[in-house]
Formats: C-alpha cells, sequence, structure tokens
C-alpha cells in the first residue's frame, strides 16, 4: 500500500517543523508549504535530511487561492492525492485595536483565516470522493479566548473554529474528520527570541509552569491524522498548560 501524502502550510517554522517531522515518523510522505523563493528553504531541507527526515517542498503564497491551486495540482502530480492537511501557516500584526491600520488587519486575516479556505477548497472534495481524509486546523488559545493587542489574530483564529465546525458536519459521512488544535505559548524559536524576563512572565501564568514543546503539538497532529482518530470530528483540542480552560 502506498504511504499517504500530507501537506503542512508554514511548514517550515518551528511549529511547522515538528509537525512534519512527526508526521513522517508516523509514515506519511511530507510536504512542506512555504513562500515562493523563500531563501531558507533548501537549507531546511538540508538539515532535516541529515537527521533522517525527507522532507518535499510545496511553493504558495496561501493567502493566493490562485497559488493554492497551483501548488496542489503541482504536488499531486508528483506524489499523489493529498490525504492530510494541516493548515499552520500565520503571521502575526499585533497592535491596540484603535492604532491598528486596516493593512495589519488584512494581512493576518489573508494569512491566517482565507489561507485557509484556500487550501482546503482544493484538497477536501478529493478526500471525500475518496472515502479518507484529515484535515487539522492550527488555531490558538486566543483565538478561544480572546487577547489585548490582537484583535487581527484572534478574529482570525477564532474563524478557524467555526470553519472546524461547519465542515466537519458536511463531509463527516464522507470519512473525512476536520479538527482544530489551539496551542497555548509553545517554545518556539521565535518565542524562545523574547527577553527572558518577558518569557519568565507569561510562563508564571501557565498552570503548568513551563511553555509548550513544539513536538507535544506534533505529536497530537500525528494522532488526528491516524485512523485510530476517526471518530473525533469537529472537535477544537486545547493544548495550553491549563492557561485557559473551557
Amino acid at each position: 500500500m502506498a504511504k499517504r501524502v500530507a501537506l503542512v502550510t508554514g511548514g517550515m517554522g518551528g511549529l511547522g517543523t515538528a509537525i512534519c517531522r512527526a508526521l513522517h515518523d508516523a509514515g506519511f510522505v511530507v510536504a512542506a508549504n512555504c513562500l515562493p523563493n523563500f531563501a531558507p528553504a533548501a537549507e531546511w531541507v538540508a538539515k532535516n535530511k541529515a537527521e533522517g527526515y525527507e522532507f518535499h517542498v510545496a511553493e504558495a503564497d496561501v493567502s493566493d487561492y490562485d497559488a493554492c491551486k497551483a501548488m496542489v495540482a503541482k504536488l499531486e502530480a508528483a506524489l499523489g492525492p493529498v490525504d492530510v492537511l494541516v493548515n499552520n501557516a500565520g503571521i502575526t500584526r499585533d497592535g491596540m485595536f484603535r492604532k491598528m491600520e486596516k493593512s495589519q488587519w488584512d494581512a493576518v486575516l489573508s494569512t491566517n483565516l482565507d489561507s485557509v479556505f484556500n487550501v482546503t477548497h482544493q484538497i477536501l472534495p478529493g478526500m471525500a470522493e475518496r472515502g479518507w481524509g484529515r484535515v487539522i486546523n492550527i488555531s490558538s488559545v486566543n483565538g478561544v479566548k480572546g487577547q489585548f493587542g490582537q484583535a487581527n489574530y484572534a478574529a482570525a483564529k477564532a474563524g478557524i473554529l467555526g470553519f472546524t465546525k461547519s465542515i466537519a458536519a458536511e463531509v463527516a459521512k464522507k470519512g473525512v474528520t476536520v479538527n482544530a488544535i489551539a496551542p497555548g505559548y509553545i517554545g518556539t524559536d521565535m518565542v524562545m527570541a523574547i527577553k527572558q524576563e518577558v518569557r519568565d512572565s507569561i510562563i508564571a501564568t501557565i498552570p503548568v509552569g513551563r511553555l509548550g514543546k513544539p513536538e507535544e503539538i506534533g505529536a497530537l497532529c500525528a494522532y488526528l491524522a491516524s485512523d485510530l482518530a476517526g471518530y473525533m470530528t469537529g472537535a477544537t483540542l486545547n493544548i495550553n498548560g491549563g492557561l485557559h480552560f473551557c
């Protein structure tokens, strides 16, 4: 039996890399999405290859619908149909709402929310036709509870939750599950670059007393992508160290 194919958007960031590795370890053929002509891509592929991980690259600006259509067509021609989609791409453009520029709002909504439509729209019908598929949408604890200075980011991540539940209902009888993961603060390179005193103040608010590990999110993705997760759909899995109970 041919290996199933997984696509991870924003696959070369700290969280994306952990997700790609977990899916690879679970036996999937994994393609990592990045922006076209993304300078670090070759180095990222080579570094992972040296550590035993063979990844494919799928280039596209996921905020561009036509680019996503072309990306998926090219990927599926090379590897076969996408069986698992992890919508992980995301950016932040934080600021107080009264000072937030329209460009900040548009950039975050298009990259974090429109992208989920743009990529899923290319892949979900094929999953339903084949009778098996997994869509995993990466939301955020701040999409669940809101966050000061992140009206754009929280709105996009909350939108992902509504999208997840609605699409899950549409394809539940087709053997396709659609779930969301809402991580709390995860110890990616971006978070670890924050000043120590600021990081300490964040950790002080987390009941388990530490940041999450990217591998913990990756492992949850691998479970949701498995056959054993076939009875879970439309769910929001909160993995935040107790920062927010819901």
